[in-house]
């Protein structure tokens, strides 16, 4: 059995029509190979309870945990990602980044699923890292090619966590510091690897020559030629790679929830541990 692919604006992500409480082997492989061709799918009118949503996300990848808020009680690995009517702050997630790139070992998929969500409420921006990488030139590629990024949790997008952070932290550390390559192999292509939300400095540059080039990319990584925007419903899931886009959530009032998984592809895994 395939599944239909309908590619979406400028073909960055894509809609599938597939009940996911039925996914088998050979659609998880269909799946990866249109988040690989596309960045993100939709998947509209899932009601999955959420052992079925961690059974389906672990067909993609190793679940892994979120560091800075408790899991859904009951349910490891799937964290909350919820405005409430009181909320004075940013929505969560509001300023492009990727996410947990201040990890080690970073996610390469989130699935998000829309439970609480009201008509006309709030979307999701993406942003192509494949096209923006393919759009620069070839001085700049050669420039970057082998640089190295500083990630931090305590970047720009941290205060979009205060007020969840305030009510369900785990008491780990929030402060966590890793490197990563800005530019990644994402199958037979290339993808510009920086989180504007996370991305402090770049590895042995001066912090003058770091900040320029950061601000010249954050710029460019997110021109409107890139992007194409999302638009939830309750029931729906989105999943992305977080090696191929970027993505932010945009502003909005009242109450919105979400539950949140992300995963560790396992071939990044067995590459990791060989």
């Amino acid at each position: 059995m395939n599944i239909k692919v309908d590619p979406l604006k400028n073909n960055i992500g894509a809609s599938i029509s597939y009940d996911l409480k039925l996914t088998e082997p050979k659609i998880i492989d269909q799946i990866k190979e249109t988040l690989n061709n596309y960045g993100f799918v939709c998947f509209r009118d899932q009601n999955l309870e959420p052992e079925e949503y961690l059974k389906f996300a672990e067909q993609l990848g190793k679940i892994k945990e979120y560091p800075m808020l408790k899991d859904l009680e009951n349910y490891k690995g799937i964290t909350v990602v919820e405005r409430k009517e009181d909320d004075k702050g940013k929505s969560y997630g509001e300023g492009w980044h990727t996410d947990s790139s201040y990890l080690e070992k970073t996610p390469k998929y989130t699935c998000l699923m829309g439970k609480i969500v009201k008509r006309d409420q709030g979307q999701t921006l993406f942003a192509s890292q494949l096209a923006s990488y393919e759009a620069l030139d070839q001085e700049t590629k050669d420039k970057i090619q082998n640089l190295v990024g500083i990630f931090s949790s305590a970047g720009p997008i941290s205060v979009t966590r205060l007020e969840r952070e305030a009510e369900r932290w785990t008491g780990k550390s929030k402060d966590f510091i890793a490197e990563h390559p800005i530019v990644k192999k994402v199958g037979n292509r290339k993808a510009l690897y920086l989180s504007p939300g996370h991305t402090i400095a770049i590895k042995d540059l001066s912090e003058e020559n770091s900040k320029e080039l950061l601000k010249f990319l954050f710029n460019h990584q997110t021109k409107k030629e890139f992007q194409n925007s999302f638009f939830w419903e309750k029931n729906t899931i989105v999943i992305w790679d977080n090696h191929s886009v970027i993505h932010s959530a945009t502003p909005f009032q009242g109450r919105r929830m979400m539950h949140r998984i992300i995963s560790v592809s396992y071939t990044h895994l067995r590459a990791h541990e060989t």
